[in-house]
């Protein structure tokens, strides 16, 4: 199977980044898997072989290429403390201190992020190979280290570089991680070398992660072969911009100085020849398709012959394929998760200076995503900058989110649209455009493959990049039964689909990090964030007496009458991206005078505030709007906010979902005694979703039934995962392992696809619908407009989905509702990259954790999210927590989902997940001293 820097829950049958088969995966493996059972099992495997790669923490160590001595202070939990007197020493012990603890994942990355896969796991990686080479991330990542990054962040680079290395030395096999004892069984794996560019290249993959919509362009598509655009626009509802707050809540575009300016109001925004402006956004109604609303016939793709539609509609649906093969890096491929940050004033906080909250919500890992660490110069000074601690990245130098001695930042996802697909007319002699037949820019990639030959490649490129349909069997047949009648040796000819994203131009966020992790004020910072190019995040910024917020993002502008919803013509020259967004018009917002700043993944302004359309696929805004709440309602209640208040509203479990749908279901006279007992939970429910709640788990099975009759079976065929797959249950996975595995596989299919995932654009489009009791979408059918099923009538539906649900959990949880919990439900499992996703159930059980009964939910602010078509088990979580007082940055407070270690039977594998459950901080020591306080081994590293 193919590594997973994030791992799908246990029971639940969660995204996990791949599609068919994980028996079918890695042959070699599991023969491996055999083989290390055998040796287990025969007693030659034994705890000094699994603990032979524990790294040593005290005493100290000889460093070649170190300039003088740098002491790492590691506190209860593991978490280092790096001190060294100068910069390159302090970046090569973080190089060092990172593969100590985790340079199995780093090796993964790298192989990811290059398209080497097969180089480690053989043949059963080419085809996710093929498909990264076309994406061509690590030339991308090359290409920025040759000519975009500055002269500094090169040094750094490099010295990060001599400190993996100088750990890998001769280390090899067991020496290096449990994992490479079972990979040296396979033949003569051996890591390489440490590059700079593996460290850039990983950027790549975390902004693939968090692209935007490129997920509804291709599900939006499929809609316009069945639904109309009314009936799109239902499933795609305008972002409610009268109920949940925009970030920036002051100021506007300047016409007059064609920049943001928070001084402006809405009235004097351009209008003109700009893009088309917010009201245009996330309608479903985009202008091409638009006039075909209220017509009843298919929408069909804007810009394509009739007699193509066909065609086209197929080659998107094989794209699903396609990109479902891909291992995820951090998130669940751009769908449905999001982040929260917010900071509050000193004038609103406890110790009058700002307090800064950020958790990203992303795939549960084993090992975290996150890595914490302290980089401290002894000295602070021009030669040696850094006094910074956060976390990082492993595999790459700097801190990406945390503090220094000045200033907080935070970050969530911003959502923007930075992608775009392009159907392309393809011939023998390359790609229509303009009228011309244009030629391929084309490369050669040689793809190696562990234990079997090696497969070549070609890559082909158009002006609105590489065709991404050369890489799967079956958009290469359906191209060539497409309309265009001419020849393409070897692929497609006819119709194919290309990808213009901005991650694929060379760029400067690695220069960002490290101007971020220096900078000292409010200037400074936005200067550093005009670096910040992809992935396009939302920054919050604290220092001791100011807070902001900046967009940052190379953004594109598009051509009028393209939105980026649906896929563009690649033929039509006016569908081409015509610039970019000046970094001064980008729109930020600096100490407002309400007080406070929240990111949750809504939309950044207000749709009359901003004439550049940034996206039509916002988070709608359901966290983001209960943290203002939080917030708003302690400020105004004459309280000031404290570090232990910022960390409740982190695990605040309330669903915006139940407080609307909870008093339509108690005017439901149910007439099953059992199915009204239940009914009687929710009466006097607070809508919390906490783990001991039996009202929690019954409103959430009923919420789930609720999309499955409504949405289910009524989406086109190319949306929903056939036959019995589409609703799925869970299974204990103590039962046998073909079931367990058809369930997940299920799971993973349905999570991929538009189903209704209970996130909260399934929310939006439900609250817009309880409205219309007669609307065509209730019905129990499979069909709209009653054909093939009941009269369309709201509360039989919901009183069926009450049923279904009793009965659902009655299975599940027994009849007895007194031993229904939440958490029974709603449960965590961690699973180790590749080996611990796969193979004997005893090498699962040694790498894998779990589980953990949470609470939360979709779009709560303690985002522990669920994929309704698959079942109720955890697929992303907020992957750590922090609070940065500013007032004394030693009272700040973190946590991280696992541990510091990658290393399977390290005392800090997971030793941070039991606080984490429960909602739980830890103390982050910043200062000298009290860093020596929680000190409970010290390294020194030694030239």
């Amino acid at each position: 199977m193919p590594p997973n820097t994030t791992a799908s829950s246990g029971q639940q049958p969660g995204k996990s980044g791949r599609k068919k088969g994980r028996k079918a995966r890695l042959l070699v493996l599991l023969v491996v898997l055999a083989l290390i059972g055998g040796l287990v099992y025969g007693g030659y495997w034994t705890v000094s072989t699994v603990r032979a790669s524990f790294p040593q923490t005290s005493g100290s160590l000889t460093l070649k290429g170190l300039s003088g001595p740098v002491e790492v202070r590691r506190d209860g939990q593991g978490v280092p403390h790096v001190y060294a007197d100068s910069e390159e020493d302090l970046f090569m012990a973080q190089g060092f201190v990172q593969a100590q603890d985790r340079f199995y994942e780093m090796d993964v990355r790298r192989h990811l992020t290059a398209g080497r896969l097969s180089e480690m796991f053989g043949a059963s990686q080419v085809g996710t190979d093929e498909f990264l080479r076309t994406l061509g991330w690590r030339r991308v990542a090359q290409q920025e280290y040759d000519k975009k990054l500055s002269a500094s962040t090169k040094k750094y680079l490099q010295a990060y570089t001599k400190g993996v290395n100088a750990y890998l030395g001769d280390r090899e096999g067991d020496e290096l991680s449990l994992e490479y004892a079972a990979l040296a069984l396979t033949g003569d794996y051996t890591p390489e070398p440490w590059t700079p560019v593996d460290s850039v290249a990983w950027l790549k993959a975390m902004a693939w992660d968090l692209r935007g919509n490129m997920q509804d362009e291709i599900d939006r598509s499929l809609m316009t072969s069945r639904l109309d655009a009314r009936q799109i626009a239902d499933l795609y509802p305008g972002y409610p911009f009268e109920r949940n707050r925009t970030i920036v809540q002051e100021g506007a575009y300047s016409q007059a100085t064609g920049t943001w300016d928070q001084k402006a109001t809405a009235s004097q925004q351009a209008t003109g020849n700009q893009q088309a402006t917010g009201n245009q956004q996330a309608t479903g109604n985009q202008e091409a398709t638009g006039n075909q609303q209220g017509q009843g016939g298919a929408a069909g793709l804007p810009g394509v012959a009739a007699e193509d539609q066909a065609g086209l509609q197929s080659q998107l649906a094989g794209l699903y394929g396609a990109l479902d093969e891909l291992p995820t890096a951090v998130g669940v491929n751009g769908n449905g998760i999001g982040s929260n940050s917010w900071v509050i004033a000193g004038k609103h906080t406890v110790g009058g200076a700002p307090l800064l909250a950020n958790d990203p919500h992303l795939s549960p890992a084993l090992p975290s995503v996150w890595y914490q660490m302290g980089l401290h110069c002894r000295t602070v000074s021009e030669s040696c900058r850094y006094d910074v601690s956060g976390y990082t990245f492993s595999g790459m130098p700097g801190v990406v989110i945390g503090h220094n001695a000045q200033i907080a930042w935070g970050m969530t996802n911003s959502g923007v649209d930075v992608s775009d697909l392009y159907l392309q007319k393809v011939t023998r002699e390359g790609y229509q455009y303009d009228g011309k037949t244009v030629p391929f820019r084309s490369r050669e990639e040689t793809i190696k493959v562990a234990g079997g030959a090696d497969k070549k490649i070609v890559v082909r490129e158009t002006n609105n990049g590489p065709l991404l349909s050369d890489r799967d069997d079956e958009l290469v047949q359906v191209g060539r039964k497409a309309g265009v009648k001419a020849a393409a040796p070897d692929r497609g000819d006819g119709y194919g689909v290309s990808l213009r994203w901005t991650a694929l131009d060379p760029g400067t966020t690695m220069d960002a990090v490290f101007a971020i992790n220096t900078a000292r004020n409010w200037q400074e910072f936005r200067k550093a964030a005009q670096l910040f190019e992809v992935p396009s995040q939302n920054l919050v910024y604290a220092d001791r007496k100011n807070i902001g917020y900046q967009l940052p993002g190379r953004i594109p502008v598009r051509a009028e009458g393209y939105d980026g919803a649906l896929p563009a013509p690649g033929w039509d020259r006016a569908a081409r991206w015509t610039g970019w967004i000046d970094q001064d018009e980008l729109p930020f917002e600096f100490n407002p005078e309400r007080g406070y700043i929240v990111t949750a993944n809504q939309a950044v302004v207000d749709e009359d505030a901003y004439p550049y359309l940034l996206t039509g696929d916002w988070s709608y805004g359901a966290r983001s709007q209960r943290i203002n709440d939080l917030v708003k309602a302690k400020i105004e209640g004459g309280g000031k906010v404290s570090t232990e208040d910022m960390r409740e509203m982190q695990t605040d479990s309330s669903s915006a979902i139940a407080k609307l749908l909870v008093p339509e279901l108690l005017k439901i006279d149910p007439k099953d005694d059992d199915v009204r007992d239940a009914q009687e939970l929710l009466e006097s429910w607070d809508r919390t979703q906490t783990p001991d709640s039996a009202a929690a788990a019954y409103f959430n099975a009923v919420w789930r039934n609720i999309l499955k009759l409504a949405f289910g079976n009524k989406l086109p065929k190319e949306l929903r995962v056939e036959g019995q797959c589409l609703w799925v249950e869970p299974v204990n996975t103590t039962g046998p392992a073909e079931e367990a595995d058809k369930v997940r596989e299920c799971g993973r299919r349905s999570a991929t696809q538009a189903q209704p995932d209970g996130g909260d654009r399934w929310f939006e489009v439900v609250r817009n619908l309880m409205e219309d009791e007669d609307s065509e979408w209730w019905t129990t059918g499979k069909s709209l407009n009653g054909r093939e099923g009941a009269k369309n009538d709201r509360d039989k539906l919901l009183e069926r989905a009450m049923v279904d649900a009793r009965w659902e959990l009655t299975a599940k949880l027994g009849k007895d509702m007194d031993s229904w919990s939440w958490g029974r439900l709603h449960t965590l499992y961690l699973k180790n990259q590749t080996l611990g996703t796969a193979g004997p159930g005893f090498l699962q059980h040694m790498l894998n954790r779990g589980p953990w009964e949470l609470g939360g939910g979709e779009s709560t602010v303690d985002a522990t999210g669920w994929n309704a078509a698959g079942g109720y088990g955890v697929v992303w979580v907020p992957s750590m927590r922090m609070v940065v007082n500013l007032a004394d940055l030693d009272k700040s407070k973190w946590i991280n989902l696992t541990g510091a270690s990658g290393h399977a039977y390290s005392s800090h594998y997971v030793d941070q997940t039991d606080a984490w459950a429960k909602g739980e901080l830890y103390d982050w020591p910043f200062s000298a001293a009290a860093v020596k306080r929680v000190t409970e081994e010290t390294l020194t590293l030694k030239p």
